[in-house]
Parts: structure tokens; C-alpha cells; sequence
């Protein structure tokens, strides 16, 4: 018999086995072992958030209320590199910019996580809106192939995508909702198109403000890229309501950065500065609306 032909009954045996099993209306048992566990992850359903966090500081609704976001957690663990995992640095950096704003006082905070829970991209910039923040921001940590890269950079969403995110918007709200306090759908597809292009521009000209504001705040007490302040089609900035900016506070496939951003030292100087940008733009903005 040739070795073609033995491979060729080799694997026709077990549909034959199969066939004949079939036809005599038997079957092969199946080890029950295990086959009554179930793993459920309950999950929001569609346009269902989870359980808004909790409202820290003054219980006075006139505050201005500032959302941080530990990106990552959970199994999405982030950039990882000696030892080190970027959803725990960046939650420390989170929880220590909450502390250093509640400790100021006359800031009211939440967090989108405040331990390693995972929370759904879309649904961190979904709290700050159903919460109605003044401001948005998401804490990372950055990574490259070069292990020479080192530095934070501060992102804001760019012109490209503030356009995209423009149309998405009204193609998904169909004009049937408010921007800013504004019917949209009662003035025609061309007025509303107007609206939400004014919106976004206030909002970009804002999260850049803001950034700049962390970039000079932030000098000689964080470590900066030489090329700092960037624009992407990043998904956690897209929202029309708020400024919103993403702090990459170094990159942890550089070992010098991965040791200075899991520092008590480090969590201190990036809170302090971050902190002290945003009541100088807060302030402002109180000002220019009174």
C-alpha cells in the first residue's frame, strides 16, 4: 500500500466512523466535565452607560466640574515595558491630580476610574457629558520603538478629524437634539451644519488653550518632549461640549521615563502643574462668561 493512499485513509476513517454512527442513529458521548459552567459579563446595551462615578469636592453645582480619565485598565493593561504596566502609572497620576484639585478646593472632580476596572473607549467621554464637565482630561502613557524617545506631549483633536467628527455628530443626532443650549432641526440642514462647525472650533480653540496652558504650567516640573503639543483622531477627545485634551505623560519604553512617571516625586510635580493649568483656564473662563 502506498503512503499516499494510507494518509488518504487515515483521515477519511474518522468521517467514515462518523457516517456509520449517523446512519445507525447512535453517537459518541461527550465528557460532561465542566460543561455546566458559564462565564456572564454583563454588558450596557447599546447607548447605556454604567453606573455614573462619583462627584467629589464642593456640593455646589456652580463649581466647575473637571473629569480625569485613567486610560486603560482592566485586561487592556496599555503600553508595558521593565516591570512596567502604563494603566497602573497612569492611574496614579489620575488619582494624585483628584487629590491635589480636591485638596485647592472649589473644583468639583470625578474620575472615569478610580481602580482596574475596564471602561469602553466610548464610554469615558459618555461620563463627562451625561456629568456635564467643563473640561476633559485623559491621563496615558506614551510608547516607541526608539527607547530613546522621551517626554510628555499634550493632544488635542486635530482640524481633520474635528471635521469628521462634525458630520458624525449630526448624521447621528439627525438634528433632533440641542448644541449648546440650541434646537438643532428647526433651521434647516445648512444653519445646523454652521452651528456644530461654530461649536467645534469654540471647543478645539479651548482644549488648545488649555493645553498650552498645561505645556507653560508645566515647566521645570515635567520633563516635555521637544516637539510637545500634537493633534490627532484620537476617540476619547471627541466631544463637541467641552475642551478635552490627552496628557501622555512620557514613554515607558524609555527605562529613565518609566522610572521618573512611577514616582511619588513625578505624580507630585505632573499633579501640581496640570492642576494649576486648569483653575487658570477655569478662572478665565469664568470671567469671560460673567
Amino acid at each position: 500500500m502506498s503512503d499516499r493512499l494510507q494518509i488518504g485513509l487515515l483521515f477519511l476513517a474518522p468521517v467514515a466512523l462518523l457516517a456509520g454512527l449517523y446512519a445507525l442513529g447512535l453517537s459518541i458521548p461527550v465528557p460532561s466535565l465542566g460543561r455546566g459552567y458559564v462565564v456572564k459579563l454583563q454588558l450596557p446595551g447599546a447607548g447605556e452607560l454604567r453606573d455614573l462615578p462619583e462627584i467629589l469636592g464642593p456640593e455646589d453645582n456652580s463649581r466647575p466640574l473637571v473629569v480625569i480619565d485613567a486610560g486603560h485598565g482592566g485586561p487592556d493593561g496599555g503600553a508595558s515595558a521593565s516591570g512596567y504596566v502604563e494603566k497602573d502609572i497612569v492611574l496614579g497620576l489620575a488619582l494624585a491630580l483628584r487629590d491635589r484639585l480636591l485638596e485647592d478646593g472649589g473644583v468639583r472632580v470625578a474620575l472615569t476610574r478610580t481602580d482596574d476596572s475596564f471602561v469602553v473607549l466610548q464610554e469615558r467621554v459618555a461620563v463627562a457629558q451625561k456629568l456635564g464637565a467643563d473640561v476633559f482630561v485623559s491621563i496615558h502613557a506614551d510608547s516607541a520603538a526608539n527607547v530613546d524617545a522621551t517626554g510628555a506631549t499634550i493632544y488635542t483633536l486635530d482640524d481633520e478629524a474635528s471635521d469628521a467628527v462634525a458630520a458624525r455628530f449630526a448624521e447621528r443626532e439627525n438634528a433632533a437634539d440641542t448644541l449648546n443650549g440650541v434646537q438643532l432641526g428647526t433651521r434647516g440642514e445648512a444653519v445646523d451644519s454652521i452651528l456644530v462647525d461654530l461649536s467645534q472650533r469654540r471647543v478645539k480653540g479651548d482644549s488648545l488653550r488649555l493645553a498650552r496652558l498645561v505645556l507653560r504650567e508645566g515647566e521645570g516640573r515635567i520633563r516635555f518632549h521637544s516637539a510637545p503639543l500634537r493633534a490627532a483622531d484620537l476617540a476619547v477627545l471627541k466631544s463637541l461640549e467641552m475642551p478635552s485634551i490627552l496628557f501622555e505623560s512620557g514613554y515607558i519604553t524609555n527605562a529613565a521615563d518609566a522610572e521618573r512617571l512611577a514616582s511619588a516625586a513625578n505624580r507630585r510635580a505632573t499633579s501640581d502643574a496640570i492642576a494649576r493649568a486648569l483653575r487658570i483656564y477655569l478662572a478665565t473662563e469664568q470671567v469671560e462668561g460673567s
